[in-house]
């Protein structure tokens, strides 16, 4: 969702609490976890304590991950890829699409990962995952968790998910809860953290589908979640810079497509998501074909992005901003995987920018609060590509009135309190919610070892 004034659908879960930690008055600065000491500015009592990362991302990718997992008709795959697919199916069964009526038989395996605990008990837990699903398959990613109190959730759907859109409409799952946690469209929240209750550890489920009679399947490369528990904060410390350096990343507007295919989302006013998501695929050399494209209306400049919001758009949602979804959109591409995670702070970008991957960070902020953008947004999403001699943020931001005016340069303060907070005031002047740190990561299958040791420095392998 981009320069919407309406509430984030991702909000409701988090409402609630918001609005509580606003009547406790608990609008104090939190010394966030960025890998240093809090100052006496961060923390005016003195203490200086060094606080614990407080972001768990953890995935399965290589042949021996897969092994560990419970398999019921899956089987690992070697090669430059380590895959996950169907060898025999475990059985049958009919789906009935929620978005076109139509049922349908299909052929399914099932592979459960071990049992992961967390390092830091979460709050929110966000999975996402890469795979290959020719026509004809589609897969279905699961999550179960245990809480601290020791009771465990049901199986939760984190998205049903096909690189197309003709054998079923890629959704997420509305209504999903047990009185403890639920799930907003790609994001499991506990539904009331001020209890301190968490979850301690979770698995993660895949089920693969395919058309019976057939050889085809999906091939799973990557499954993983992050978990997090983020402090409430409106307000974060002021990090110190350390980079100027600058990546080279295709612009792209998603105001030139406003009222293009308004059946994604209403358009291009919409499309901050998936725009950003083709900027940094075709940064990586990620290129789509005249064929692929010939769907796209010839007149329209930039095609591209518009096949990116039609192929990350979530029919129940509808809308292009899951975040797995587009992460899962940018490893279709050859050679290129894709997290959802949260960083800690600017010195993360910082680490990532040296090694030559830029970020797509999720924001929300008044109009006032962010100098230069020139709006407001409950949603938006935009491209990190560099700092400057000062230390301020570069930025592709989509919500430009052209594909020559996207770069943008955002004073480094502004910018990582409205990305890296987690309460706000929004224009009504009432509690919402911020991302704390929220990003898509999209980097190659193969990453060199710089990259490598990046990617490990903020907690991604």
């Amino acid at each position: 969702m981009s320069r919407a004034q309406q509430p984030s659908r991702r909000t409701v879960l988090t409402a609630a609490a918001a609005v509580a930690v606003a009547v406790a008055g608990s609008a104090a600065p939190a010394a966030v976890a960025a890998g240093r000491p809090a100052t006496d500015a961060d923390d005016p009592g003195g203490t200086h304590e060094t606080q614990v990362r407080p972001i768990d991302y953890q995935s399965w990718t290589t042949c021996r991950e897969w092994r560990l997992g419970a398999a019921q008709g899956t089987r690992a795959v070697g090669g430059a890829r380590p895959g996950l697919v169907i060898g025999v199916p475990a059985g049958r069964t009919d789906y009935t699409d929620p978005h076109t009526g139509t049922t349908a038989t299909w052929e399914y395996a099932t592979w459960t990962a071990p049992v992961h605990r967390l390092t830091v008990p979460a709050t929110e837990v966000v999975a996402s995952w890469n795979a290959h699903t020719p026509a004809g398959t589609w897969l279905q990613a699961e999550l179960q968790g245990t809480y601290s109190d020791g009771t465990a959730t049901p199986w939760y759907v984190m998205g049903r998910w096909a690189a197309g859109d003709q054998d079923i409409k890629r959704t997420s799952v509305d209504g999903q809860k047990d009185g403890k946690s639920g799930v907003s469209t790609d994001t499991f929240a506990i539904d009331d953290a001020s209890t301190g209750l968490r979850l301690v550890s979770y698995r993660l489920r895949l089920t693969l589908y395919r058309r019976p009679g057939t050889r085809l399947t999906p091939t799973v490369w990557r499954i993983g979640a992050m978990g997090s528990d983020i402090p409430d904060r409106f307000t974060v410390p002021a990090s110190t810079p350390g980079l100027a350096q600058e990546l080279s990343v295709p612009r792209y507007s998603q105001e030139i497509h406003k009222g293009q295919y308004p059946q994604y989302d209403n358009g291009g006013e919409a499309w901050c998501s998936p725009t950003s998501s083709q900027m940094i695929v075709e940064y990586w050399g990620g290129r789509l074909t005249p064929e692929q494209l010939s769907w796209v209306d010839p007149s329209y400049a930039d095609p591209q992005v518009d096949n990116a919001a039609r192929f990350t758009y979530d029919y129940q949602y509808e809308g292009c901003g899951n975040w797995p979804f587009n992460a899962a959109y940018a490893a279709t591409f050859q050679g290129l995987q894709g997290v959802v995670t949260r960083l800690a702070s600017l010195t993360d970008l910082e680490t990532l920018i040296a090694a030559g991957i830029p970020a797509i960070t999720s924001q929300s902020f008044l109009k006032t609060e962010l100098t230069g953008a020139g709006y407001g947004t409950s949603g938006h999403l935009m491209t990190v590509i560099g700092f400057t001699a000062d230390g301020d943020v570069i930025a592709n931001d989509p919500a430009s009135p052209s594909d020559d005016a996207v770069r943008r340069v955002y004073l480094r303060r502004e910018f990582e309190n409205i990305w890296l907070r987690t309460k706000r005031y929004n224009a009504s002047g009432q509690v919402a919610s911020g991302s704390g740190g929220v990003c898509y990561l999209y980097f190659p299958a193969h990453p060199s070892p710089r990259q490598r040791k990046a990617l490990a420095a903020v907690g991604v392998r």
